[in-house]
């Protein structure tokens, strides 16, 4: 019996995360779990999102999954060293893979990042990218308007573009030619961001680059599935399957039905 991968993240956001893996190994079954009870995050503290992530992986893990996915910013900044050391399992946050694409993928050596306010405070982007490159000038900005824009499926039209070109002002005057995309709704806005940022700008998509990373884990332990069969999905939720199932459809470009409820703590 094949084993699924696992992700999971505080909402719906990490869906990007999927819709990505989906693509990269269209083979591979995934197990999702999305903590809408204690949504959001952000504003808990260090210990909470510690003691939220383990419970979350435990989960995952009663599912038989050989490799978990963090698809939340926040646990990525603040708990990933944490659940690594308490797991055998291979996990692989959203920080990492797109800094090194960023760091990369940079030519001026000055690199934006945009995420939530709890993302941007901890700092762990820029500390990131400073670590590969202490050369590199990081200028960060919280964007708090996204989230709910993404979520009411606001992603293009006048009031959401005036929105776009005040946050990214900074960034702008900055001169930055690649800006990390530090929450995993963003993606969804990424023809308006580069409508306001113009072609030169490189818009880094974390989700992209966790897939990349998965696929060569997985390749790396001969625990890849490059089977021809389709893999499948299963989602679970810590409440309101339906809100979960309606949002869905916007991040995954279908229609979810198989949500679960599935309680970590």
């Amino acid at each position: 019996m094949k084993r699924a991968i696992g992700v999971f993240d505080s909402g719906v956001g990490g869906l990007t995360v999927v819709k990505e893996l989906s693509r990269q190994m269209p083979s591979e079954d995934i197990v999702y779990f999305g903590d809408i009870a204690r949504v959001p995050y952000g504003i808990k503290s260090q210990e909470t999102v510690i003691r939220f992530s383990i419970e979350n992986t435990l989960f995952l893990l009663k599912q038989n999954v050989k490799l978990i996915c963090v698809a939340c910013n926040t646990v990525s900044s603040l708990a990933l060293p944490v659940i690594r050391h308490h797991f055998r399992v291979p996990i692989v946050g959203v920080i990492s893979p797109g800094v090194r694409e960023a760091v990369y993928a940079t030519r001026s050596k000055r690199i934006g990042v945009i995420g939530t306010a709890g993302t941007i405070k901890s700092r762990a982007y820029e500390k990131e990218i400073r670590h590969l490159d202490p050369a590199v000038k990081v200028t960060a900005l919280p964007c708090p308007l996204f989230v709910p824009f993404v979520e009411e499926g606001w992603l293009n039209g006048e009031v959401v573009e005036k929105v776009v070109r005040h946050y990214m002002r900074p960034l702008k005057k900055a001169g930055v030619d690649t800006v990390v995309l530090g929450c995993t709704h963003y993606p969804l806005l990424k023809p308006m961001l580069k409508k306001v940022l113009g072609p030169e700008v490189t818009l880094i998509d974390s989700a992209k680059q966790v897939a990349m990373e998965v696929k060569k884990i997985l390749a790396a332990d001969g625990e890849l599935n490059c089977g021809t069969k389709a893999g499948r999905n299963r989602f679970y939720v810590s409440d309101n399957p339906h809100w979960f199932s309606s949002l869905a459809k916007r991040f995954l470009g279908k229609k979810v039905d198989d949500v679960s409820k599935a309680v970590t703590f």
